[in-house]
């Protein structure tokens, strides 16, 4: 079980996806997001396997994601942050956000 301190040390925050790249060389199909934090933590990249939502759906969009994790190595890549959904088995990963607009770097507690 976990405890309250081991979820106090997540530091999940809210940002916003200003950038969508392809990422043809990751195994499997995924997205090379650039999502702002605001001032404190400033831009942030992530690979995201989130290839149900087109570019144009990313883009502009709310998200929540991890970012104190150690950075992962994927291939040529640095993703820093997990972008956080909910896995559904027929549409695939269903991305989190604040369903009203708030301010980036919002913490999420």
């Amino acid at each position: 079980m976990a405890t309250i301190a081991d979820f106090l040390k997540i530091d999940m925050r809210v940002g916003r996806v200003v950038a969508v790249d392809p990422f043809p060389e990751a195994r499997k199909p995924a997205w090379k997001l650039t999502i702002d934090f605001g001032e404190e933590i400033g831009h942030k990249r992530s690979s995201a396997q989130i290839t149900n939502y087109t570019a144009a759906e990313l883009q502009g969009r709310l998200v929540v994601g991890v970012v104190n994790f150690s950075p992962r190595q994927i291939g040529s890549f640095s993703s820093e942050v997990l972008v956080l959904g909910a896995e559904d088995p027929e549409q695939g990963v269903i991305l989190l956000r604040p369903d009203t607009e708030v301010a980036l770097g919002d913490r999420i507690g």
